[in-house]
Protein backbone atom coordinates (compact mmCIF):
# COMPACT_ATOMS: atom_id res chain seq x y z
CA UNK A 1 0.00 0.00 0.00
CA UNK A 2 1.06 3.33 -0.48
CA UNK A 3 1.08 5.93 2.29
CA UNK A 4 1.38 9.48 2.76
CA UNK A 5 2.11 10.80 6.29
CA UNK A 6 2.35 14.73 7.87
CA UNK A 7 4.27 14.79 11.35
CA UNK A 8 6.21 11.60 9.95
CA UNK A 9 9.68 12.88 11.38
CA UNK A 10 8.18 13.35 15.44
CA UNK A 11 8.62 10.50 17.84
CA UNK A 12 4.94 8.53 16.96
CA UNK A 13 5.71 9.51 13.47
CA UNK A 14 9.44 8.08 12.95
CA UNK A 15 8.22 4.24 14.56
CA UNK A 16 5.27 4.41 12.74
CA UNK A 17 7.18 4.88 9.68
CA UNK A 18 9.87 2.65 10.41
CA UNK A 19 7.60 -0.10 10.96
CA UNK A 20 5.48 0.58 7.66
CA UNK A 21 8.38 0.05 6.03
CA UNK A 22 9.52 -2.62 6.87
CA UNK A 23 6.47 -4.51 6.62
CA UNK A 24 7.03 -2.94 2.67
CA UNK A 25 4.87 -0.56 2.01
CA UNK A 26 5.66 2.67 0.25
CA UNK A 27 5.54 5.79 2.82
CA UNK A 28 6.21 9.71 1.31
CA UNK A 29 6.82 11.51 4.57
CA UNK A 30 6.17 15.56 4.07
CA UNK A 31 8.22 17.31 5.75
CA UNK A 32 9.36 21.33 5.77
CA UNK A 33 12.67 20.69 4.56
CA UNK A 34 11.89 17.40 2.11
CA UNK A 35 15.77 16.03 3.26
CA UNK A 36 16.47 12.24 3.33
CA UNK A 37 17.76 11.43 6.20
CA UNK A 38 20.78 8.96 6.15
CA UNK A 39 20.02 5.33 5.38
CA UNK A 40 16.11 5.86 4.29
CA UNK A 41 15.25 2.88 2.55
CA UNK A 42 14.27 3.05 -1.21
CA UNK A 43 10.55 2.49 0.02
CA UNK A 44 10.75 5.67 1.94
CA UNK A 45 10.97 9.28 0.46
CA UNK A 46 10.63 12.65 1.91
CA UNK A 47 8.67 15.47 0.38
CA UNK A 48 9.07 19.39 0.59
CA UNK A 49 6.21 21.13 2.19
CA UNK A 50 4.25 23.35 5.01
CA UNK A 51 0.98 21.00 6.10
CA UNK A 52 -0.56 24.22 7.48
CA UNK A 53 0.01 25.35 4.23
CA UNK A 54 -1.89 24.95 0.80
CA UNK A 55 0.79 24.03 -1.85
CA UNK A 56 2.27 21.66 -4.62
CA UNK A 57 2.47 19.14 -2.14
CA UNK A 58 -1.60 18.56 -2.12
CA UNK A 59 -1.06 17.16 -5.98
CA UNK A 60 0.47 14.06 -4.84
CA UNK A 61 -2.16 13.26 -1.72
CA UNK A 62 -4.44 11.62 -4.44
CA UNK A 63 -1.39 8.96 -5.34
CA UNK A 64 -1.94 7.23 -2.26
CA UNK A 65 -4.08 4.93 -0.30
CA UNK A 66 -3.65 6.04 3.37
CA UNK A 67 -2.90 9.17 4.45
CA UNK A 68 -1.87 9.02 8.56
CA UNK A 69 -2.22 12.22 9.58
CA UNK A 70 0.24 13.01 12.69
CA UNK A 71 0.82 16.91 12.31
CA UNK A 72 0.84 19.28 16.07
CA UNK A 73 3.47 21.29 17.05
CA UNK A 74 4.17 20.16 20.77
CA UNK A 75 1.65 21.22 23.45
CA UNK A 76 4.89 20.92 26.14
CA UNK A 77 5.55 24.63 25.85
CA UNK A 78 4.52 27.29 28.10
CA UNK A 79 1.28 28.66 26.21
CA UNK A 80 1.96 32.27 25.09
CA UNK A 81 -0.82 33.63 22.77
CA UNK A 82 1.71 32.92 19.91
CA UNK A 83 2.45 29.13 20.94
CA UNK A 84 -1.44 28.75 21.36
CA UNK A 85 -1.62 29.84 17.71
CA UNK A 86 0.89 27.30 16.42
CA UNK A 87 -0.82 24.06 18.39
CA UNK A 88 -3.80 25.18 16.87
CA UNK A 89 -2.76 26.06 13.36
CA UNK A 90 -0.54 22.96 13.45
CA UNK A 91 -3.18 20.80 13.69
CA UNK A 92 -6.77 22.26 12.84
CA UNK A 93 -4.90 23.69 9.16
CA UNK A 94 -2.91 20.97 8.44
CA UNK A 95 -5.96 18.79 8.43
CA UNK A 96 -8.54 21.25 6.47
CA UNK A 97 -5.29 21.04 3.90
CA UNK A 98 -4.98 17.45 3.79
CA UNK A 99 -9.12 17.04 3.50
CA UNK A 100 -9.14 19.56 0.35
CA UNK A 101 -6.52 17.69 -1.50
CA UNK A 102 -8.77 14.39 -0.93
CA UNK A 103 -12.09 16.83 -2.12
CA UNK A 104 -10.27 16.48 -5.64
CA UNK A 105 -9.99 12.70 -5.86
CA UNK A 106 -12.77 11.49 -7.83
CA UNK A 107 -11.96 7.53 -6.56
CA UNK A 108 -12.47 9.30 -2.80
CA UNK A 109 -14.22 6.26 -1.62
CA UNK A 110 -11.14 4.08 -2.17
CA UNK A 111 -9.05 6.04 0.11
CA UNK A 112 -8.43 5.80 3.95
CA UNK A 113 -7.61 9.17 6.21
CA UNK A 114 -6.17 7.75 9.69
CA UNK A 115 -6.61 11.73 11.75
CA UNK A 116 -4.91 12.05 15.09
CA UNK A 117 -6.43 13.35 18.00
CA UNK A 118 -5.79 13.09 21.92
CA UNK A 119 -7.56 12.26 25.03
CA UNK A 120 -7.25 16.17 25.84
CA UNK A 121 -10.22 16.41 23.86
CA UNK A 122 -11.96 15.38 27.46
CA UNK A 123 -10.60 17.76 29.19
CA UNK A 124 -9.86 17.43 33.51
CA UNK A 125 -12.75 15.27 33.98
CA UNK A 126 -11.74 13.57 37.58
CA UNK A 127 -12.28 10.01 38.23
CA UNK A 128 -14.93 9.98 35.43
CA UNK A 129 -14.59 6.47 33.52
CA UNK A 130 -14.24 7.99 29.61
CA UNK A 131 -15.14 6.32 26.62
CA UNK A 132 -15.59 7.80 23.01
CA UNK A 133 -19.30 8.47 23.52
CA UNK A 134 -17.94 10.94 26.34
CA UNK A 135 -18.77 14.74 25.66
CA UNK A 136 -15.83 17.24 25.17
CA UNK A 137 -14.16 19.08 27.87
CA UNK A 138 -14.15 23.18 28.05
CA UNK A 139 -10.29 23.84 28.09
CA UNK A 140 -7.88 24.95 25.27
CA UNK A 141 -6.96 21.54 24.48
CA UNK A 142 -10.29 20.52 24.52
CA UNK A 143 -11.23 23.23 21.85
CA UNK A 144 -8.45 22.46 19.99
CA UNK A 145 -9.08 18.81 19.67
CA UNK A 146 -12.79 19.24 18.84
CA UNK A 147 -11.97 21.63 16.27
CA UNK A 148 -9.49 19.41 14.54
CA UNK A 149 -11.51 16.60 14.80
CA UNK A 150 -14.25 18.90 12.88
CA UNK A 151 -12.05 19.21 9.98
CA UNK A 152 -10.99 15.36 9.57
CA UNK A 153 -14.67 14.24 9.77
CA UNK A 154 -15.13 16.82 6.73
CA UNK A 155 -13.66 13.86 4.82
CA UNK A 156 -16.10 11.65 6.28
CA UNK A 157 -18.49 13.41 4.33
CA UNK A 158 -16.81 13.59 1.38
CA UNK A 159 -17.20 9.60 1.41
CA UNK A 160 -13.52 9.00 2.71
CA UNK A 161 -13.31 6.36 5.32
CA UNK A 162 -12.43 7.92 8.02
CA UNK A 163 -10.80 7.09 11.44
CA UNK A 164 -9.85 9.38 14.07
CA UNK A 165 -7.37 8.32 16.54
CA UNK A 166 -7.19 10.16 20.30
CA UNK A 167 -4.32 9.02 21.68
CA UNK A 168 -3.06 8.63 25.33
CA UNK A 169 0.22 9.47 26.75
CA UNK A 170 2.63 7.38 24.49
CA UNK A 171 5.15 5.24 26.18
CA UNK A 172 8.50 4.30 23.68
CA UNK A 173 12.22 4.75 23.86
CA UNK A 174 14.50 7.50 23.52
CA UNK A 175 11.21 10.24 23.38
CA UNK A 176 7.89 11.08 24.51
CA UNK A 177 6.41 11.75 28.17
CA UNK A 178 9.52 8.44 29.01
CA UNK A 179 12.19 10.57 26.79
CA UNK A 180 11.81 13.37 29.66
CA UNK A 181 11.20 11.71 32.93
CA UNK A 182 13.52 8.53 32.87
CA UNK A 183 16.77 11.16 32.99
CA UNK A 184 15.10 12.53 36.14
CA UNK A 185 14.03 9.12 37.99
CA UNK A 186 17.86 8.37 37.40
CA UNK A 187 19.31 11.23 38.40
CA UNK A 188 16.99 10.39 41.73
CA UNK A 189 14.93 13.23 41.52
CA UNK A 190 11.80 11.48 40.01
CA UNK A 191 8.04 11.54 41.84
CA UNK A 192 4.24 12.39 41.11
CA UNK A 193 3.12 15.54 40.32
CA UNK A 194 0.66 17.35 42.56
CA UNK A 195 -1.60 15.37 44.84
CA UNK A 196 -0.70 12.51 42.13
CA UNK A 197 -4.24 11.56 42.27
CA UNK A 198 -4.85 12.65 38.81
CA UNK A 199 -5.36 9.79 36.15
CA UNK A 200 -2.81 9.39 33.96
CA UNK A 201 -3.84 7.28 30.46
CA UNK A 202 -1.20 6.20 28.46
CA UNK A 203 -0.18 3.22 25.41
CA UNK A 204 2.50 1.43 24.86
CA UNK A 205 4.61 1.94 21.36
CA UNK A 206 4.48 -1.11 20.54
CA UNK A 207 0.39 -1.26 20.99
CA UNK A 208 -0.01 1.68 19.29
CA UNK A 209 1.41 0.51 16.24
CA UNK A 210 -0.40 -3.00 16.62
CA UNK A 211 -4.07 -0.55 16.61
CA UNK A 212 -2.82 1.49 13.92
CA UNK A 213 -2.26 -2.05 11.96
CA UNK A 214 -5.57 -3.20 13.25
CA UNK A 215 -8.17 -1.05 12.44
CA UNK A 216 -6.33 -1.06 9.05
CA UNK A 217 -7.24 -4.20 8.24
CA UNK A 218 -11.14 -3.75 9.48
CA UNK A 219 -12.60 -1.49 6.61
CA UNK A 220 -15.46 -1.71 8.79
CA UNK A 221 -14.13 0.70 10.91
CA UNK A 222 -14.11 4.60 11.12
CA UNK A 223 -15.07 7.10 13.12
CA UNK A 224 -12.97 7.46 16.14
CA UNK A 225 -11.19 5.29 18.68
CA UNK A 226 -9.74 5.99 21.80
CA UNK A 227 -5.84 4.51 21.65
CA UNK A 228 -4.97 4.04 25.57
CA UNK A 229 -4.75 0.82 27.30
CA UNK A 230 -7.70 -0.79 29.22
CA UNK A 231 -6.09 0.01 32.22
CA UNK A 232 -5.26 3.83 33.12
CA UNK A 233 -3.54 4.58 36.51
CA UNK A 234 -3.14 7.79 39.18
CA UNK A 235 0.00 9.67 38.46
CA UNK A 236 1.28 8.40 41.84
CA UNK A 237 1.37 4.79 40.23
CA UNK A 238 2.95 5.77 37.21
CA UNK A 239 5.59 7.05 39.54
CA UNK A 240 6.14 4.41 41.79
CA UNK A 241 6.02 2.14 38.48
CA UNK A 242 8.69 3.62 36.62
CA UNK A 243 10.79 3.89 40.00
CA UNK A 244 10.89 0.16 40.21
CA UNK A 245 11.37 -1.07 36.90
CA UNK A 246 14.62 1.34 36.91
CA UNK A 247 15.64 0.57 40.62
CA UNK A 248 15.22 4.09 41.82
CA UNK A 249 13.31 6.36 44.44
CA UNK A 250 9.33 7.94 43.01
CA UNK A 251 8.75 9.93 46.75
CA UNK A 252 10.16 13.25 45.14
CA UNK A 253 7.06 14.80 44.37
CA UNK A 254 6.75 17.79 42.28
CA UNK A 255 4.50 20.80 43.98
CA UNK A 256 1.75 22.32 42.04
CA UNK A 257 2.46 25.26 42.86
CA UNK A 258 6.03 24.93 41.38
CA UNK A 259 4.45 23.16 38.63
CA UNK A 260 2.30 26.38 38.20
CA UNK A 261 5.21 29.02 38.08
CA UNK A 262 7.50 26.75 35.59
CA UNK A 263 4.41 26.14 33.29
CA UNK A 264 1.72 28.70 33.69
CA UNK A 265 -1.52 27.25 31.90
CA UNK A 266 0.01 24.06 30.21
CA UNK A 267 0.52 23.00 34.32
CA UNK A 268 -3.24 22.55 34.20
CA UNK A 269 -2.95 19.56 31.86
CA UNK A 270 -0.24 17.81 34.08
CA UNK A 271 -2.07 18.41 37.38
CA UNK A 272 -5.18 17.32 35.78
CA UNK A 273 -6.00 14.03 34.19
CA UNK A 274 -8.31 11.87 32.36
CA UNK A 275 -9.46 8.55 33.02
CA UNK A 276 -9.91 6.82 29.18
CA UNK A 277 -10.99 3.78 27.91
CA UNK A 278 -10.26 2.44 24.73
CA UNK A 279 -14.15 1.10 24.66
CA UNK A 280 -14.56 0.97 20.75
CA UNK A 281 -10.82 -1.15 19.98
CA UNK A 282 -11.95 -3.47 22.90
CA UNK A 283 -15.51 -4.17 21.16
CA UNK A 284 -13.90 -4.39 17.70
CA UNK A 285 -11.83 -7.36 19.22
CA UNK A 286 -8.32 -5.81 19.74
CA UNK A 287 -5.74 -7.11 22.31
CA UNK A 288 -3.40 -5.11 24.13
CA UNK A 289 0.24 -6.85 24.49
CA UNK A 290 0.85 -4.40 26.99
CA UNK A 291 -2.09 -3.34 29.12
CA UNK A 292 -0.64 -3.03 32.23
CA UNK A 293 2.13 0.00 33.12
CA UNK A 294 4.78 -2.07 34.73
CA UNK A 295 4.84 -4.54 31.93
CA UNK A 296 4.81 -1.64 29.27
CA UNK A 297 7.71 -0.21 31.22
CA UNK A 298 9.59 -3.25 31.41
CA UNK A 299 9.31 -3.53 28.19
CA UNK A 300 10.31 0.00 26.94
CA UNK A 301 13.27 0.19 29.17
CA UNK A 302 14.45 -3.28 30.14
CA UNK A 303 13.92 -5.27 27.08
CA UNK A 304 16.02 -5.15 23.80
CA UNK A 305 13.60 -5.21 20.45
Amino acid sequence: MKFFLTGGTGFVGTYLTKHLGQLGHELTILSRSGRTKPGTPANVRYLQGDPTIAGPWQKLVPEHDVIINLAGSSVFVRWTAENKKIIRASRVLTTRNLVAALAAVPDRQTKLLLSTSAIGYYGDRGDEELTEDSPPGHDFLANVAQEWEAAALAAQDLGVRTLITRFGLVLGRGGGVLGSLVPLFKSFVGGPVGSGQQWFSWIDQSDQLRAFLFVLDHPDLSGVFNFCSPQPVRNAEFAAALGRVLNRPSFLAAPAFMVKLALGEFADVILGGQRVLPKRLLAAGFTFEYPTIEASLRHQLLEQE
